[in-house]
């Protein structure tokens, strides 16, 4: 059975965008394949001249960032040129005194989510990744995703911050997952999924999902009580969010009721929450896989999601709905 002792926060090591949605990256795996290497653009050198060493700082770091689906070697360029990697932490450590009592403007999150959009492409690049995590370039956002203010400047912090990190654990590396464990990024991503943005909840719960998958992540959540009990309560609130959502739009048997009229379904909000509820039912389908942690799920998984409420919104996700019903057949088989 499950340890009573206290589940310790893990402490962190030393603390030292004209961009895409993050979840455009997490859609697919396929990485797009660069028109040409930033290493022959002279106008890539240029940019990064500006940054370092000019007053143009913050026209350098927008343009950079226009060049990052264009070349796949911009990691490497931007990590090797000298004062770049620096700069970049300059930006970010310069809104920290913004974040407590809450007083960021759109223009400076608009110019710190330039500079992270960059780190985020040193943190996709599997030649710098390694020496990203090395440097322990993740604990600097965490002061943003620990913010809890509402306003849209900061929500667009978090998100860009989230898009980070799941730029580095999308890969599925384990030495990622090591480092974000030694790290606070599961109590973060709790709390981003309940009190963000739906978006920013997604990519955080895609986050959650990705260390769930991996054994050191299972281990982690489940090696006591409190640890499960804590991601347990914030997956059953996200579902309940979700049965109200569903209730209050009449998304439950939208999709039902087109099949039955013979009407191709249109897209509506459902969309989004079921994205949503994908990932909470693989978090959920995950922790099934430990054996203490398929008991408790006997007892408190959410009756949403046993009595068929989703069943609208799941009606073309075959994938999730043999997710959700692996993870009943998984609990029943205990015989509660």
């Amino acid at each position: 059975m499950y340890s009573t002792a206290s589940a310790q926060t893990p402490k962190s090591q030393n603390h030292i965008s004209n961009w895409p949605p993050p979840m455009a990256e997490f859609k697919q795996d396929k990485t797009n394949v660069a028109s040409g290497m930033a290493l022959n653009d002279d106008q890539i050198y240029q940019w990064i001249t500006e940054l370092v060493s000019s007053p143009n700082r913050e026209k350098a770091l927008l343009e950079l960032g226009k060049k990052r689906e264009q070349y796949d070697d911009l990691a490497l360029v931007l990590w090797n040129s000298f004062g770049v990697i620096t700069v970049l932490l300059e930006e970010i450590v310069s809104v920290y005194p913004y974040l407590d009592p809450p007083n960021l403007s759109a223009s400076a999150s608009n110019r710190v989510c330039n500079a992270l959009a960059l780190l985020q492409c040193v943190a996709s690049n599997v030649q710098t990744r390694g020496l990203f995590l090395s440097a322990n370039l993740p604990l600097y956002l965490y002061p943003f995703l620990s913010t809890n203010a509402r306003q849209r400047s900061f929500e667009y912090l978090r998100l860009t911050s989230l898009g980070v990190i799941g730029a580095l654990v999308k890969n599925d590396t384990p030495e990622v997952i090591n480092f974000l464990l030694t790290t606070e990024i599961v109590p973060l991503c709790l709390n981003i999924m309940e009190i963000s943005s739906e978006l920013s909840k997604t990519v955080a719960i895609f986050i959650l999902q990705k260390i769930l998958l991996d054994d050191q992540g299972l281990n982690y959540v489940c090696t006591t009580f409190e640890r499960f009990h804590t991601v347990a309560s914030v997956l059953s609130k996200m579902v309940e969010q979700l049965s109200s959502t569903v209730t209050a739009n009449g998304l439950g048997n939208q999709h039902a009721q087109q099949g039955i009229q013979g009407q191709t379904p249109q897209p509506s909000s459902s969309n989004s929450s079921g994205r949503l509820l994908k990932h909470v039912i693989r978090c959920y389908m995950r922790l099934s896989d430990n054996l203490e942690a398929r008991k408790a799920l006997a007892n408190i998984l959410p009756e949403p999601l046993r009595d068929g409420t989703f069943s609208g919104i799941l009606h073309d996700d075959a994938a999730t709905r043999r997710c959700l019903q692996q993870l009943l057949s998984n609990i029943s088989e205990l015989g509660v």
